[in-house]
């Protein structure tokens, strides 16, 4: 007689839990931390507890209310998270399997990681990599996903360490100093571009052989200039991306994962039809699945561990309002994790 398969118990479920929101009213838009059941949560076939999230540059513009962001309010921002699945009604996860999520909208469309509980769809979810911690996870956050994604892109366009100069502008930011970090483990010559020379030190402890201010990109002006790099990731766009094109090597590649400088490009196609230049874009929002588990493995293989914890502050929750003021005001070096149960 077969035994009948005994039933998992039933996770515990919170009555209420704490959440940073976005709130909008007539007097603008403010952050605050409100206690939340799960019923005001948003639809998904998926419960996660949330235990730790990250600050990026766009949680900053959302906690600080500049417009572009949220879609809707009020928002839980908070565009990745860390933590364990609570409830799977798609049967993919258990309850207590450790996950993250990065991207699909989260803390843009739809409640983020500021908050001690989320739901989501199990498509979005990432398996812990085996070995890591959420923590991990986090302090490397869209930002490290985002450069590793931008690091391969090049390597499948031909750049290989010894094909030259690879540069990584807003290199002491999240995305640059993870750039550097990994180009530098791979073997690659780094040259990281910033507009803050107090870093140097920091930069080359990452890896980088060059250190060069960010005014030397914008100050190229030509259609060519001189050839110089074999691949660059920018997170900068703008003027520094023109410049990065006009001088990147024949046949080199470019890939462009960011706006901190702002959104238009002056550019020719004098680069793209005289020098081969690959202009890659990099989108790590709606990445399909198996290219995200992909780049996460490379990241839990590749990733220097010393490197990334030396780079990385861990912060409460309690602490982002204040730190969403310091990313946007230039002032956040790193990787900053945010353990949400605090």
């Amino acid at each position: 007689m077969t035994q009948p398969t005994p039933s998992l118990p039933e996770p515990h479920l919170p009555e209420q839990f704490r959440a940073l929101r976005a709130v909008k009213d007539e007097t603008g838009v403010r952050p605050e931390f409100q206690t939340l059941t799960l019923t005001d949560l948003p639809e998904g076939d998926t419960l996660v507890r949330v235990t730790h999230s990250s600050l990026n540059y766009k949680d900053g513009l959302a906690v600080a209310g500049r417009p572009g962001v949220l879609k809707s309010y009020p928002m839980t921002p908070g565009i990745d998270l860390a933590g364990t699945v609570v409830q799977d009604q798609t049967g993919t996860y258990q309850p207590g399997d450790a996950v993250l999520l990065t991207g699909w909208g989260i803390g843009e469309r739809q409640d983020g990681g500021y908050a001690e509980y989320a739901r989501v769809k199990a498509g979005w979810l990432v398996p812990l990599p085996e070995g890591t911690t959420p923590q991990w996870a986090m302090s490397v956050g869209t930002a490290g996903f985002t450069a590793m994604l931008a690091v391969m892109a090049l390597e499948e366009h031909g750049v290989t360490p010894g094909s030259g100069e690879v540069l990584v502008t807003g290199a002491a930011g999240g995305v640059g100093s993870t750039a550097v970090a990994l180009l530098a483990a791979a073997g690659h010559t780094v040259t990281a571009s910033t507009g803050r020379p107090e870093e140097e030190a920091y930069l080359r402890s990452l890896g980088a052989s060059n250190v060069i201010g960010r005014e030397e990109l914008p100050a190229l002006k030509r259609p060519l200039e001189k050839e110089r790099w074999a691949g660059v990731v920018d997170s900068v766009g703008a003027d520094t991306l023109a410049g990065a094109l006009a001088s990147t090597r024949t046949h080199g590649a470019v890939a462009a994962c960011g706006l901190a400088g702002g959104s238009t490009l002056d550019t020719t196609v004098f680069p793209f039809i005289l020098r081969g230049v690959n202009l890659l874009g990099i989108d790590s929002v709606n990445c399909p699945s198996e290219r995200r588990r992909a780049a996460w493995a490379r990241l839990a293989r590749d990733l220097p561990a010393d490197k990334l914890a030396d780079v990385t502050q861990v912060r409460p929750l309690s602490d982002v309002p204040g730190l969403a003021q310091e990313i946007l005001a230039g002032q956040v070096r790193g990787r900053t994790v945010i353990d949400v149960t605090r």
